[in-house]
């Protein structure tokens, strides 16, 4: 008989930030592959039902699954061993995985800290945990399933080679979307997610996609992004997406073909994406729109040429100012993403940061992160070379709070400069007077919550 599979995804730990719900392109991807090769699958999203530990315990008993798999990020890691545990004390029998970005470069240690997890499954796991399966479908050995590592029969961790990443991406079944409840996304957002490429051509000392996906560029069609595309309109009636690409403009010329497609069928859709501001042209930008983008998110980063080289970004503020400013003159929306605290940052490029991205997106706030050293990042390695890490509960680890602090900048001033952040964008002259908000209930009282909080961030100051 053909094992059963249950995929599952975390919630966030109680009072963290995170990205509403939606169905996971990751998840989908593994349960689409086992499902075309006739394996039964289902999906546990604790996200999007928001289930409790004991209900979570009654489904996996009804379902009575021969495998549950659980993926996680940093912030979900610990609550994805709690779901493993459970999973095992529900159905002792049942063999566990874990796969994710964070496992996949936590692997020992994940295997080490929670003794219910049978493997971890590394980096992209499509044709790893379609081996795994028919493997332990056929009782065979794991010794030599490559991108694996797990418990050996003597209780020994085992890490296997690398697999390698997967070429042709239109090999790929669309994501099983089926699988989670869909109509309880548009309680959140009535967008859908997809991807067009894997891997990037940069590495940003805060991010861990080359790890994780590679330096090559790896490119769906056109046409096989816009049959999905299609197919997604058709199956759920929507018309609105984001394209969670890193660097999504890598390949100018594919970009183009995605448009001409999209018009050549005639599909109203609005979309959005995001890219490297060293990676776009005015008339790139206007076949875009012509094609049903709105807007385009920016690693942006820093307004500073010394935290850009530090970060190794690539970029330089003059050049951020000129595309951001591009993008408005087309009519689409710049949102600037930012990350503030990275070593060398000091209280002087913060609030030059803050100030930049109000000049060149002055209607749009920008997303403030933390800089946070998550496991797999040349900046986790050099926080924890240098002594600097402060909090390793990876439940903290949001992108909202200080996880470190550095001589030029302690976590306290850190989270007080991101506060203080928001409510300059809220208590500027500019926000207030624009046209699109003015006399606006809403407009007033976000005004009013930013002042309030801003006078009690300068009574804790004096």
């Amino acid at each position: 008989m053909k094992p059963h599979i249950t995929m599952v995804n975390p919630a966030a730990p109680a009072g963290a930030v995170m990205h509403w719900p939606f169905a996971l392109l990751g998840l989908g991807y593994l349960a689409a592959v086992l499902e075309k090769a006739g394996y039964q699958v289902d999906v546990i999203d604790c996200q999007v039902s928001g289930i409790s530990l004991e209900d979570y315990k009654k489904e996996i008993e009804k379902r009575k699954p021969d495998i549950v798999g659980v993926t996680s990020s940093t912030l979900t890691y610990k609550s994805g061993n709690k779901l493993i545990k459970a999973a095992r004390e529900v159905q002792p029998n049942c063999i566990t995985l874990a796969g994710g970005p964070h496992v996949t470069f936590w692997d020992d240690h994940a295997l080490e800290e929670c003794p219910e997890l049978d493997m971890v499954i590394r980096r992209e796991g499509e044709e790893t945990i379609l081996e795994v399966v028919q493997r332990i479908e056929a009782n065979q050995s794991l010794k030599d399933v490559l991108g694996i590592t797990y418990r050996g029969l003597d209780g020994k961790i085992v890490r296997n080679a690398d697999r390698p990443y997967i070429e042709d991406l239109d090999s790929l079944p669309f994501p099983a979307r089926h699988l989670w409840p869909m109509d309880k996304f548009s309680q959140y957002e009535d967008v859908l997610y997809l991807a067009m490429t894997r891997g990037c051509v940069y590495w940003c000392e805060f991010c861990c996609t080359v790890r994780m996906h590679g330096r090559a560029y790896r490119m769906r069609s056109a046409q096989n992004v816009v049959n999905e595309l299609e197919y997604l309109y058709k199956t759920y009636g929507k018309t609105k997406f984001t394209f969670c690409d890193d660097a999504f403009t890598v390949d100018p010329e594919r970009v183009r073909e995605l448009c001409s497609e999209i018009k050549k069928r005639g599909l109203k859709i609005e979309w959005n994406c995001g890219t490297r501001v060293d990676m776009l042209t005015k008339d790139l930008l206007l076949t875009m729109k012509d094609a049903g983008c709105i807007s385009v998110w920016f690693g942006v980063e820093s307004g500073t040429e010394e935290m850009l080289k530090a970060m190794k970004k690539g970029i330089t503020p003059e050049l951020t100012a000129k595309t951001l400013g591009m993008v408005r003159e087309v009519g689409l929306r710049p949102v600037p993403n930012v990350i503030l605290g990275f070593p060398g940052e000091t209280k002087k490029t913060a609030w030059d940061t803050i100030k930049f991205i109000e000049k060149v997106a002055p209607d749009m706030v920008g997303f403030y992160n933390v800089a946070t050293p998550f496991p797999g990042t040349p900046l986790y390695d050099q926080v924890k070379a240098n002594g600097w890490l402060r909090i390793t509960d990876f439940d903290k680890y949001d992108t909202t709070r200080p996880i470190f602090e550095t001589p030029q900048l302690s976590m306290k001033e850190l989270g007080k400069l991101r506060e203080g952040a928001f409510h300059h964008y809220y208590l500027r002259r500019a926000y207030f007077m624009d046209k699109s908000r003015r006399f606006k209930i809403s407009t007033a009282l976000a005004v009013g919550m930013h002042f309030a909080a801003n006078i009690k961030l300068k009574l804790r100051r004096s």
